[in-house]
């Protein structure tokens, strides 16, 4: 008898934002990925948001706070990271880094000098070190769900074992070992098996980020958390601590997928940010 099937875990379809679209490409980077990439509302003289998802998702992520941008008569760049949502892998190794040059690499291709930046979960990660290192492009920072270290997570869903069940199925299948009465169509591929462990492993061994390296992010941020987030009170201090003039705001009864749970609050900080911004210019 064959396995039960790995179940993707990043297959969960969300609605398409309902702000009018303006742009919608994919974006080639050198290693060969292609970054789908998507603009809503008219780019102007005025920053826009540039939206970061979390793993295993997409841009769609964030659905209900582009709305809402864009009814503010902002623009809004959200692309699906490198091997998710409709965007391709690529040969470069998957690291956070990676995936903040990619945030560059879509900007510079839009002719996009400075964004104001809200970066959910992995695209929190993603978000500090665009603020960190990239300080020219980043007008002001919202991240959310964010952590500088894997133990900066309570790990709920066993990770680690779920990239090994991805693992496992992807030799499975490999090995061509169906019996005649299973149509292998209807199953999880290989391919599709390894890249969800893949990007599960990226959680498990990354990130890796000095808390004190925060401490040259000056635009005005804003770093925010579920009541029953999933990450731990100690890391969310450190990056709190770590960023000059930092706000923390934590978000009653919501869990970890706040902008599924609270895009109101999240759209709310995003323009309170643009306010801080235009006073310091």
């Amino acid at each position: 008898m064959m396995p039960t099937p790995h179940r993707p875990y990043r297959r969960t379809s969300y609605a398409l934002p309902n702000a009018p679209l303006s742009f919608a490409q994919r974006i080639p980077t050198p290693d060969g990925a292609e970054l789908a990439t998507f603009v809503y509302g008219n780019l102007g003289a005025a920053a826009p948001v540039l939206a970061l998802h979390g793993n295993g998702g997409s841009h769609a992520t964030f659905a209900a706070v582009i709305d809402r941008l864009v009814a503010a008569d902002l623009a809004v760049v959200a692309f699906d990271s490198r091997a998710q949502g409709q965007s391709t892998r690529g040969t470069a190794t998957l690291t956070y880094e990676r995936m903040a040059a990619d945030a560059i690499a879509v900007l510079d291709h839009l002719g996009i000098k400075k964004v104001h930046v809200l970066g959910y979960s992995d695209g929190g990660i993603e978000a500090l070190l665009l603020a960190r290192d990239a300080a020219d492009r980043v007008a002001s920072l919202v991240a959310s769900g964010a952590n500088l270290t894997p133990e900066g997570v309570v790990d709920e869903w066993n990770t680690a074992a779920s990239a090994q069940a991805g693992r496992k199925w992807a030799a499975f299948m490999e090995d061509g070992a169906l019996p005649n009465t299973i149509d292998p169509t209807l199953l999880p591929s290989a391919s599709l098996a390894s890249l969800d462990a893949e990007l599960l492993q990226l959680m498990v061994d990354e990130p890796h980020i000095d808390a004190a390296s925060l401490g040259s992010i000056a635009c005005p941020t804003c770093v925010v958390v579920g009541e029953n987030d999933c990450i731990t009170q100690e890391e969310t201090n450190a990056i709190v601590s770590s960023i000059p003039g930092a706000r923390l705001v934590v978000l009653p009864g919501v869990g970890h997928s706040t902008p599924r749970q609270a895009p109101d609050s999240l759209a709310c900080m995003v323009l309170t940010n643009i306010l801080l911004a235009a006073g310091k210019e």
